[in-house]
C-alpha cells in the first residue's frame, strides 16, 4: 500500500468532518422515534440502490471539481477511476465494504462504508463545503 496515502488516510480521519445523509440532522439519542427501523428500511432492497445512486451522484460530480484517489482497502490507490468503476466501488462499499477517496491527494477525504447510512466528508475547505451542500441537495440527501 502507498504509505503516503497511508499517513494522509490516517491523519484525515482525525480532522473534523461532515455527514452526507439521508436525514437532515443527527438523531438526538432520547429521540422517540424509531430510527433504527426506518435505517434499516432505508438500507435494504430498492432504498438502498436509491440511497446508492443519490451518493454516486454526489461522488462523480466532485470528481468533475477534484482529483479523486480511490481506495477499497486493499493496496491499489487508483487516481480518477473510469465512472462507472467509481460508482460500483461506491455501491459495494454502502453495501459491505469500504471506499476511501482522498480530494486533491489529500486536502480532504470522503468514505463509505457497509453499515453505516451516510458517507463522511473529512476535512473540508469552506468552498468543498459549499459544493458539497448544493450537490448534495440537488439529489436528496443532506450535509451536516
Amino acid at each position: 500500500m502507498n504509505q503516503n496515502f497511508d499517513e494522509i488516510t490516517e491523519r484525515l480521519l482525525q480532522a473534523p468532518y461532515w455527514v452526507i445523509d439521508f436525514l437532515p440532522m443527527q438523531v438526538p439519542p432520547e429521540s422517540r422515534g424509531q430510527f433504527f427501523a426506518i435505517e434499516k428500511y432505508f438500507f435494504s432492497g430498492p432504498q438502498l440502490e436509491q440511497f446508492c445512486r443519490q451518493a454516486a451522484h454526489v461522488v462523480l460530480k466532485i470528481n468533475c471539481y477534484h482529483d479523486l484517489t480511490v481506495n477499497r482497502g486493499d493496496d491499489d490507490w487508483v487516481k480518477n477511476p473510469e465512472p462507472a468503476t467509481l460508482v460500483s466501488w461506491l455501491h459495494e462499499a454502502l453495501e459491505h465494504g469500504h471506499l476511501c477517496a482522498l480530494i486533491d491527494d489529500g486536502d480532504a477525504m470522503i468514505t463509505a462504508s457497509g453499515g453505516d447510512s451516510c458517507l463522511a466528508l473529512y476535512n473540508p475547505s469552506d468552498g468543498l463545503i459549499e459544493l458539497v451542500r448544493q450537490l448534495a441537495t440537488a439529489t436528496g440527501l443532506y450535509l451536516w
